[in-house]
């Protein structure tokens, strides 16, 4: 018979090891490497305002879509830096489809929606229906 010493973390360096393989997979969504965009999503008085980060992407390279209450920003980054010197030649390239996705909230004013991109930010402004956010309210007797 056959002795083995008990590890009682031994299941949970496996679990550990399988997590960071998942997770430093090469192949994401449709086989190609992809990223996750970081978002800030704000509430004004009049609109909400959705902003995401995306460093390197052209504005035409963007899309941003309205279907069964649901906001999607998508597109593709493709980014590509070369530096030749004397003594050295270095290339870094960048590239992946992203795609986010938020529930618009029942008071959105979906055919005013507005979106623009500066500086690697996309700002997307989502106006408020007048009179659906009105806050009523009630005495207690």
């Amino acid at each position: 018979m056959l002795v083995t010493r008990f590890d009682p973390f031994r299941e949970l360096r496996e679990l550990e090891s399988r997590l960071m393989r998942s997770y430093n997979s090469p192949e994401k969504e449709g086989g190609i490497a992809g990223f996750t965009p970081n978002v800030n999503i704000r509430e004004g008085e009049f609109a909400y305002h959705v902003d995401v980060d995306l460093p390197g992407v052209a504005k035409e390279d963007i899309k941003v879509d309205i279907k069964d209450g649901k906001l999607t920003v998508s597109g593709e980054r493709n980014f590509k830096s070369e530096v030749k010197e004397e003594d050295y030649y270095k290339v870094e390239t960048s590239f992946g489809k992203f795609s986010r996705s938020f529930a618009l909230p029942e008071n959105a004013d979906i055919e005013n929606i507005d979106a623009a991109s500066d500086n690697g930010v996309l700002e997307v402004v989502i106006p408020k229906l007048a009179g659906k956010n009105a806050t009523k309210s009630i005495a207690v007797k």
